[in-house]
């Protein structure tokens, strides 16, 4: 394996610390030969091609230089994971539960996923590319140099996470909670549409485009109890 991480400079200009994007390659894998994933078990340079992993426990286990392509994780009990240096493709579920898992120099590309559970993750040099996630759980996260490209957030849950150098780009946030949340160089001037349920007033250390500040403009002004009426001529 070799992963090497690169810096994005989108926002240099701006004054705005860009995320460090992994860069995976990995090693010729071996397949994976079967059986259900076991707690704490030990998964190295392994290819997972369209496994059910549909209501198995493997919580603890970690995967080192893996692929995982079209696999099915519904109801999946993987809290404390560690994944490092892999490549998840295509996953797809509900309700997997990936609770204070560990993901460092990650791709997750076109994942098909609902009520998936993150929360007390931490998440370092994750690329999310493409897919739909819905009902995210990442409260109490700790996100850094993490990039959200492509893809579809509905509903996200980042209350009480800690996001440093983070990027959206071309991605869609509808209704998410920021709530109680801290924020550094996180970048939002790149998403193609942001919504928010709750936090507005905690997007100090957040960047957005003077187009955004127009279209959020009656949150903001709700926030601070600014009623915004129309006048009669």
């Amino acid at each position: 394996m070799v992963s090497r991480a690169a810096r994005t400079g989108a926002g240099a200009a701006a004054g705005v610390k860009g995320a460090r994007r992994p860069e995976v390659r990995l090693p010729e894998l071996e397949p994976f030969g079967g059986g259900e994933l076991e707690p704490d078990g030990d998964y190295d340079g392994l290819r997972f091609t369209e496994v059910d992993f549909v209501g198995q426990d493997g919580g603890g286990a970690r995967f080192m230089d893996c692929a995982l392509t079209g696999c099915a994780v519904d109801e999946a009990r993987l809290h404390h994971v560690r994944v490092l240096d892999s490549v998840l493709t295509g996953l797809r579920g509900v309700g997997t539960d990936f609770g204070s898992a560990t993901f460092r120099d990650v791709e997750v590309v076109d994942a098909r996923l609902g009520g998936v559970q993150l929360h007390g993750a931490v998440l370092e040099r994750v690329v999310f590319r493409g897919g739909k996630i819905d009902y995210l759980n990442l409260r109490e996260a700790r996100i850094r140099d993490v990039v959200f490209e492509g893809c579809v957030l509905v509903e996200p849950d980042f209350g009480g996470a800690r996001l440093e150098r983070v990027e959206f780009v071309d991605c869609v946030l509808k209704g998410a909670d920021f709530s109680g949340v801290t924020l550094t160089d996180v970048d939002l001037r790149r998403a193609a549409e942001v919504g928010f349920a709750r936090g507005v007033d905690r997007l100090a250390g957040a960047v957005i485009s003077p187009a955004q500040l127009l279209d959020l403009a009656g949150v903001f002004a709700a926030e601070v109890g600014v009623r915004v009426v129309g006048t009669d001529v």
